[in-house]
């Protein structure tokens, strides 16, 4: 069973940073492309960033390039976000996704439960 758990979310000011983690287990994870999407209330779901199977190629959406940084420990299964000059607009729910399909693929198996970050003053 595919799982993906995403951590780090909170309340934090303007300018101020956080770190998203997303442990996952049940599948291979150094096999798989990861990628951070988010949800701002009452907006379309925005692709964030996305890093390759083995961590050497990252990408990210112009709304948060230079300021966002996506990694990955493949010996920990784990993904990270580190969101530095975080700005009102950031605000969201921050979902964890697997492999370049996770668009089309079943929730429960490219999907973690979201973590919401708030930035405000």
């Amino acid at each position: 069973e595919v799982q993906l758990v995403e951590s780090g979310g909170g309340l934090v000011q303007p300018g101020g940073s956080l770190r998203l983690s997303c442990a996952a287990s049940g599948f291979t994870f150094s096999n798989y492309a990861m990628n951070w999407v988010r949800q701002a209330p009452g907006k379309e779901l925005e692709w964030v960033s996305s890093i390759n199977s083995g961590g050497d190629s990252s990408k990210y959406a112009d709304s948060v390039k230079g300021r966002f940084a996506i990694s990955r420990d493949n010996a920990k299964n784990t993904l990270y976000l580190q969101m530095n000059s975080l700005k009102p607009e950031d605000t969201a729910v921050y979902w964890c996704t697997k492999g370049v399909d996770y668009m089309t693929c079943r929730q429960s198996d490219c999907w973690g439960q979201g973590t919401q970050v708030t930035v405000s003053p």
